[in-house]
């Protein structure tokens, strides 16, 4: 059956998220004067890393709301009680320095274009629709997606098959007929596959290697191989082969 849509991750797939933040959250750091404890500002940058993805996690497993792990996770960053309000000063002042550094990938465009006549196309994030639907606006992309589904407002969140199969539902189409576009080969990849889509891991960083490029989902480093691997109505087998 051939493919007649996709549906995108945004963060480190469409935007480039990890430089924004990073460029960012330097900058804001540095304006708040908390890179005193820190080696380097990378370090620094380093571990506010680390503490995001800690309290995504519990985000994602359904302990905290969405903005309860934001919160969190500046609190956790610099050891401080803060209340609310106060987090979510703090928050703001970075989100100017983080906003400033926004970019899509070069090679997003154009595979838009590409796709634009022969495939519908959607979004799925495990983030609100709040910040994505503005960050799409800011980027000039919004109009190019009939949805945007994220998982703050659905409940579930990626890998599970329940959000890839959300997307499916609201595209009115069957889950053989859908191909997700992630930047995580188990978040994104993993879930797409196990879900019946057609998983395509955007690879950028090359964190596949020569042992392991035969497994898991379609596999491209660049989105301008998007379009072929779309024309050529193939499709990774039902059944994921993760290890």
């Amino acid at each position: 059956m051939p493919i007649r849509a996709v549906v995108w991750d945004v963060d480190d797939t469409l935007f480039d998220y990890s430089t924004a933040d990073r460029v960012g959250m330097g900058a804001h750091l540095a304006a708040e004067g908390l890179l005193d404890g820190y080696g380097t500002a990378a370090e620094a940058v380093a571990r506010w890393r680390e503490i995001t993805d800690q309290q995504w996690a519990r985000f994602s497993a359904g302990e905290v709301t969405f903005e309860g792990q934001r919160r969190e996770r500046i609190r956790v960053f610099l050891g401080e009680a803060l209340s609310d309000a106060e987090a979510d000063a703090w928050f703001g002042r970075y989100m100017r320095h983080y906003e400033a550094a926004w970019a899509l990938f070069p090679d997003v465009l154009p595979a838009l274009e590409a796709l634009a006549a022969s495939h519908r196309h959607a979004v799925l994030s495990n983030s609100s629709l709040t910040v994505q639907d503005r960050k799409l606006r800011v980027l000039g992309v919004h109009d190019r997606f009939e949805v945007i589904l994220c998982a703050a407002e659905l409940g579930v969140s990626k890998p599970e098959a329940g959000a890839f199969l959300a997307a499916c539902d609201a595209l009115g189409l069957t889950p053989s007929e859908v191909a997700y576009v992630g930047d995580h080969p188990e978040i994104d990849g993993r879930g797409a596959a196990d879900a019946g889509l057609l998983s395509v891991w955007i690879d950028r960083g090359g964190l596949c290697t020569s042992d392991d490029a035969h497994s898991g989902p379609r596999r491209i480093a660049s989105l301008a191989e998007l379009p072929a691997l779309l024309g050529a109505d193939t499709r990774f087998g039902a059944p994921s082969t993760f290890g």
